[in-house]
C-alpha cells in the first residue's frame, strides 16, 4: 500500500470531478432543457395565409391579365394536334438517325 500520501486519479474520476463544477452542471442542464423545448412554430406568411378560394381568385386574375396583354396562349385542338405530330416526327427522325449511326459503327457501343 502507498503511504506517501499521493492519490492517483482515474480518468473516470476526473470526468466526474469536471462535471461537478457549477459551469459544467449549468451547461448540461441548459442542453437538457433545450432538448425538451420544441422550437417555436413558424408563422405562415404570404400565400400560405390565404384560403384556397382566395389563392384561386388571385391566380385567375393573373391568367386573365396575361391573356389581355398577349403574354398567354390557349391552344386550339388543331394547334395541339399539329404540335403533337411535329414532336412525334422529330422523335422518329432522331430514332432513325441513332439506328443509322449504330449500323454504321457495326453495332459497337463505346
Amino acid at each position: 500500500m502507498d503511504t506517501t500520501g499521493s492519490t492517483v486519479t482515474s480518468p473516470a474520476t476526473a470526468a466526474d470531478e469536471a462535471a461537478s463544477t457549477p459551469e459544467a452542471r449549468q451547461a448540461a442542464a441548459s442542453a437538457a432543457a433545450e432538448a425538451l423545448i420544441p422550437p417555436p412554430a413558424r408563422a405562415k406568411r404570404g400565400f400560405a395565409v390565404l384560403s384556397p378560394e382566395k389563392k384561386r381568385e388571385i391566380a385567375s386574375m393573373g391568367g386573365k391579365a396575361a391573356h389581355e396583354h398577349g403574354r398567354a396562349h390557349r391552344f386550339t385542338s388543331e394547334e395541339a394536334r399539329a404540335a403533337g405530330k411535329k414532336r412525334h416526327q422529330l422523335r422518329m427522325l432522331a430514332a432513325a438517325q441513332a439506328a443509322a449511326a449504330a449500323a454504321k459503327d457495326g453495332g459497337k457501343t463505346s
